[in-house]
């Protein structure tokens, strides 16, 4: 500014005030041109100029705008329907906290539609957890309907089962699937969908208006062995056959392929619809999931994802 004669000098001055008048003390153009005894078009003007002379720096200074665009960079690069990321802590990024809350507003966006809705939903923890987060509601309009069986091997009922908690909680008509996850041979499951209720449901699912997954690894630690819908035998021969992932118990290899092996055979869940064009949302985050949500993203198992700032960087550097 040193070449600018007193009177440009001034006029910036006027300019910043008028500025900082207008963008931080938040004064209407009226007021600037009282406080600073000029006339409103005059205020128009020296707020402009400080714009023009670059004396305005906007800067958002906010976790949620590196969040905002992690989100933007993954739906350009996978071409999603919807993104959203979470704030990670970096102590401990496989944490599902702020992916619950962000899960059950989407929700929650959907059930307070007066529109019928149809939701279709998996199980896992990260839904369960979404869930939890939802207020009670009372959304006798919609269907809610579950993507796989709810029963374990021997009878017993899945913990992570979410249609019937989610039902109680929205007081919404649901559709429980109350078979077993994968079934004993390939007979078995030709005869479970052959019953008219599972016929009945497979058609809902296919009407969905949206549909919520969680994204399970295949590691010594994957869901489907923790939860005992496979041995360690099993899990050892998933891994030879190439499975990175599960959704719903479908195994996908790296690239988001459905694999043709033994376990696939007899999953008795509804089938994977790749490419859908209506939101399938993968709600998942952390360390062991990075790979099975990458392969899912590539497949377009999902086409929308609910997910931290840790496991979005690490999936756009993979």
């Amino acid at each position: 500014m040193e070449n600018k004669s007193t009177n440009e000098l001034k006029r910036l001055e006027d300019a910043a005030r008028a500025a900082w008048l207008y963008y931080v003390a938040k004064n209407t153009q009226d007021e600037i041109a009282q406080k600073l005894e000029v006339s409103r078009q005059s205020a128009q003007r020296l707020v402009a100029l400080a714009v023009s002379e670059g004396l305005i720096k906007v800067r958002l200074d906010h976790p949620i705008v590196q969040c905002m665009e992690l989100a933007q960079q993954l739906k350009d690069k996978f071409n999603l329907l919807e993104c959203e990321i979470v704030p990670s802590d970096p102590s401990t990024p496989n944490s599902n906290h702020g992916l619950a809350q962000c899960g059950a507003a989407i929700l929650e966006r959907y059930l307070k539609s007066e529109t019928p809705k149809i939701l279709a939903f998996g199980t896992g923890r990260a839904l369960k957890a979404c869930i939890d987060e939802l207020p009670s509601m009372q959304c006798p309009q919609h269907n809610i309907v579950s993507l796989l069986g709810n029963m374990m091997a021997d009878g017993a009922a899945s913990a992570f089962d979410i249609v019937v908690t989610m039902a109680n909680r929205v007081n919404a008509k649901h559709y429980p699937m109350p078979l077993p996850v994968i079934a004993s041979s390939v007979a078995e499951k030709k005869v479970l969908h052959s019953l008219q209720p599972v016929k009945n449901i497979f058609s809902l699912v296919k009407q969905a208006d949206a549909t919520f997954v969680g994204i399970g690894q295949i590691t010594d630690n994957s869901p489907l062995l923790l939860d005992g819908f496979i041995d360690d035998s099993a899990l050892e021969q998933i891994k030879n056959d190439g499975a990175e992932g599960e959704i719903i118990s479908w195994l996908y290899d790296k690239n988001g392929q459905v694999l043709t092996n033994e376990i696939n055979d007899r999953v008795v869940s509804s089938p994977l619809t790749v490419n859908a064009n209506k939101p399938v949302y993968g709600v998942a985050a952390g360390n062991d999931k990075i790979t099975a949500i990458h392969a899912a993203l590539k497949g377009k198992l999902i086409n929308s994802l609910i997910t931290n700032e840790y496991t979005a960087k690490a999936i756009l550097n993979s």
